[in-house]
């Protein structure tokens, strides 16, 4: 077991680099099983959430193999069987993702529940829809089995437009007799990734970036290489830290056209980063100032599905918020237990009224003390890990193996910028 032993209050300078996107480097994992030949996957994040499947993945008989930090060549020839790990499934909620693959690989499947982030209720609904529509038999339990005879392409239209449950429906469908369209499809920038990478296997899917894909099934895929896009998860964290970092951060390697809507949020909470083509520079020795409405009513930031502002960002927003003078109103209305964390900033210090499980109010700007702490999930635990890094004085913070899920050694990236952070035994 490991902590972070944080020093917080030393200015922040540098330059920083995202990872691969974790939401597209899952189900781009899971591609693999679609094919004999080798899929290689560049820019993959060595995370935890990332090195739980590729475990799953080899116990299932897939030939897993680094040829650097962050490329990997899976085959899938020799697999063996269709039933996942179940102690491997309960540490990953994209442990989900196998029924599309398995489904089409084997005709059956056997899959434990999976776990993950404890933020609330997650449906599944929309996946076991999607795929008895395509001509599967589930049975819901724990665990999870299905079988079918044949992929049959049919018309979908999504209850939500669950990430994870077009990408299910994408793994399965590219292999299907016919014609699939998806409507309401999720349409965020790691579901255009699987796109790209299932259309260099040979896939035929069009419609990418939009919530109506249409897929034309083919009988077979091969192997592919695929770059992993920057995490745009990653870089709104850490430009969000570099706002409050009282010093100057370059965030680079950054696709800054997914960023849009992420920064005009932002802007509300005074976070005015200057935009290159593939960088963001942000100056946190500016003072912030949270805007109102025009009428003069306290501004809100609210999560949607995309393109609004994605829930995974909320967290590190909130910390964010509490460094900038003004009040702003933070409405989650994906997940009831996204907020709970903010119990912890409000030991610290912070200004933070919560008014439901869905609901913040935020008043800055606030002297943040450091704090013993213990990381609830992926985003909440990189959120106490800022509100840490500009605090007064040593905080620690515990389970930090829910934080290293989603970042890879964030410890050394924050060192380098100039934050006094030690991983140490806990």
């Amino acid at each position: 077991m490991w902590k972070f032993h944080i020093e917080g209050g030393h200015p922040l300078n540098g330059t920083v680099k995202p990872g691969g996107n974790k939401n597209e480097a899952l189900p781009a994992l899971m591609a693999c099983l679609l094919t004999d030949d080798v899929v290689t996957l560049k820019r993959l994040p060595r995370i935890g959430d990332v090195l739980t499947v590729c475990d799953t993945l080899a116990d299932l008989g897939v030939e897993v193999e680094w040829t650097s930090e962050d490329t990997l060549n899976l085959c899938a020839k020799n697999i063996r069987h269709y039933k996942p790990d179940k102690e491997l499934c309960s540490h990953v909620r994209a442990s989900i993702l196998f029924l599309g693959p398995l489904l089409s690989r084997f005709g059956k499947v056997e899959l434990p529940l999976p776990g993950g982030d404890v933020i609330g209720a997650r449906r599944i609904d929309t996946h076991f829809e999607g795929i008895e529509l395509l001509g599967a038999k589930l049975n819901f339990g724990n665990p999870i089995t299905g079988e079918m005879k044949a992929i049959v392409g049919t018309d979908l239209y999504l209850d939500e437009p669950s990430v994870t449950g077009t990408e299910n429906l994408l793994l399965l469908s590219v292999r299907c007799q016919g014609k699939t369209i998806i409507h309401n499809a999720a349409s965020e920038p790691h579901v255009s990734g699987l796109c790209r990478l299932l259309n260099s296997m040979g896939a035929k899917i069009s419609g990418i970036g939009t919530n109506r894909l249409e897929i034309e099934g083919v009988e077979k895929l091969n192997g592919a290489e695929h770059k992993i896009s920057s995490d745009f998860m990653e870089v709104g964290s850490f430009l969000c830290l570099g706002a409050i970092g009282r010093g100057k951060i370059t965030i680079e390697d950054v696709e800054t056209h997914d960023l849009r809507f992420i920064l005009k949020t932002l802007s509300r909470l005074g976070i005015e980063p200057l935009v290159g083509e593939t960088s963001l520079q942000i100056d946190g020795t500016k003072e912030l100032v949270m805007q109102r409405d025009l009428s003069g009513r306290i501004a809100s930031i609210y999560s949607g599905p995309w393109p609004a502002f994605p829930t995974d960002l909320m967290s590190v927003a909130i910390v964010a918020a509490t460094q900038a003078q003004g009040n702003i109103l933070f409405h989650e209305k994906m997940f009831e237990g996204r907020m709970f964390f903010t119990d912890k900033l409000m030991a610290m210090g912070a200004g933070i009224v919560l008014c439901d499980p869905h609901r913040a109010v935020i008043s800055g700007p606030s002297r943040l003390s450091g704090a013993r702490m213990s990381s609830p999930d992926v985003r909440a635990g990189m959120a106490l890990l800022m509100a840490a890094a500009i605090a007064h004085g040593t905080s620690e913070i515990l389970n930090i193996d829910q934080i290293e899920r989603g970042y890879f050694q964030v410890e050394k990236k924050l060192e380098a910028l100039g934050a006094a952070i030690k991983k140490v035994s806990a």
